[in-house]
């Protein structure tokens, strides 16, 4: 796993937003277009669990179209499970092999609400899906879920006129929302079509150039989130360090170093873990 932090290849794309919008019929449309690219793809696709086994259900992966004999492509499905956040426990190990190996990441999580916004600490950049006539540019006035895509889709273009309206409204309401920096670019995509897509991927990669350096944020909000399950907040607040960016650790390494650091404290009842 250090390795594979310290050798980041692919772009981690993030795809959210409401149950119903459309991610998993827009993941495999961007997977065929990188893929007629010839750049490797790997897709995380987050699902809900299972209440009986706690595997994933597997509703995302049915719905992306892919070849199964594309060695190039590879499509892996997470449970939730009880984890809150729109992604899985696994999720940040998960994507920092899958972005060692491939040059594209597409990470789909489960569908989210207004404060699932866990994505925006794991993906390069967020895509957040919108759809026509669902109140979405009123839910975007909220901050918690405004502040966190780079870019913003309109799903399912190919109704026409309710889509433009869509995409018209969402521009002004993030243009109130987030008066402190520009609003994101917002698109309109239909995935049944192939519309908007080479320019979702464009917008993408330009993104990519231009974007602040995430990857130490990830790690440190990795670190932190794990240890705050395991050991709760007043144990994350005992600590004094985290995870040191001027010696290149690795957040797994950080993640080991701190809890091993925290289960001898509890042995010696120094820490209390609520």
């Amino acid at each position: 796993m250090r390795a594979a932090w310290s050798a980041p290849r692919g772009l981690a794309i993030g795809l959210t937003g409401p149950p119903g919008v459309g991610k998993s019929t827009l993941t495999g449309a961007l997977v065929k277009h990188y893929r007629a690219q010839g750049r490797r793809v790997a897709v995380l696709a987050v699902d809900p669990s299972s209440r009986r086994t706690g595997g994933a259900l597997l509703g995302d992966r049915a719905r992306i179209a892919s070849d199964p004999s594309d060695k190039d492509l590879f499509v892996r499905s997470l449970a939730a499970r009880d984890h809150l956040g729109g992604l899985a426990e696994l999720a940040m190990p998960a994507l920092v092999l899958f972005r060692a190996l491939y040059d594209v990441v597409l990470i789909e999580t489960v569908g989210v609400g207004q404060s699932e916004t866990e994505v925006a600490d794991l993906a390069d950049l967020v895509v957040f899906c919108a759809q026509p006539s669902s109140g979405d540019a009123l839910q975007f006035m909220k901050a918690g879920v405004a502040e966190i895509p780079d870019l913003v889709v309109v799903c399912k273009a190919d109704l026409g006129a309710p889509a433009r309206r869509a995409a018209a409204d969402l521009t002004g309401a993030l243009s109130l929302a987030l008066r402190d920096r520009a609003p994101p670019k917002v698109l309109l995509v239909s995935a049944r079509d192939g519309v908007g897509i080479e320019e979702l991927a464009r917008a993408c990669d330009a993104l990519a150039e231009n974007l602040p350096e995430r990857r130490p944020g990830q790690g440190e909000a990795f670190v932190a989130r794990t240890l705050a399950v395991r050991f709760g907040r007043e144990g994350v607040q005992s600590l004094n360090t985290t995870v040191s960016r001027e010696s290149g650790e690795s957040p797994f390494d950080a993640l080991l170093r701190l809890s091993q650091s925290l289960r001898a404290r509890l042995r010696r009842g120094e820490v209390s873990k609520n």
